[in-house]
């Protein structure tokens, strides 16, 4: 399934994983997030709401990698970097990355998820 992900009003469109992870997000759409920066590789907001699933630590995240961290840190990664072992749960994807970086900016963003 496609959604479209809006970071700070440039559109994309991301590949949702067939996930359980995956699944509660679209069932949760649509949602606007003001995210935070971290790293100055990603963008993170805890929504309240857990999502299930299986986690698995990715050697290298890439960017446009749409992943939970803990119970209900949603995270967009904006830059590709090796992982330092941490473990997540996989939503989806951003298609194509190209300007993501540019629109995630160096602060917050505002990040709009719809069908």
């Amino acid at each position: 399934m496609h959604i479209s992900v809006t970071v700070n009003g440039v559109d994309f469109t991301a590949t949702v994983a067939d996930t359980k992870a995956g699944n509660q997000l679209v069932e949760r759409l649509p949602m606007s997030l003001a995210m935070e920066e971290l790293h100055g590789n990603e963008k993170y907001c805890y929504t309240g709401d857990a999502f299930d699933g299986e986690q698995f630590v990715p050697e290298t995240i890439e960017a446009g990698d749409l992943m939970v961290f803990g119970s209900d840190c949603l995270v967009l990664f904006y830059e590709t970097f090796a992982n330092g072992g941490w473990s997540y749960r996989r939503v989806g994807k951003i298609d194509d990355a190209a300007g993501l970086a540019e629109a995630c900016g160096s602060g917050s963003a505002t990040v709009e998820f719809a069908r």
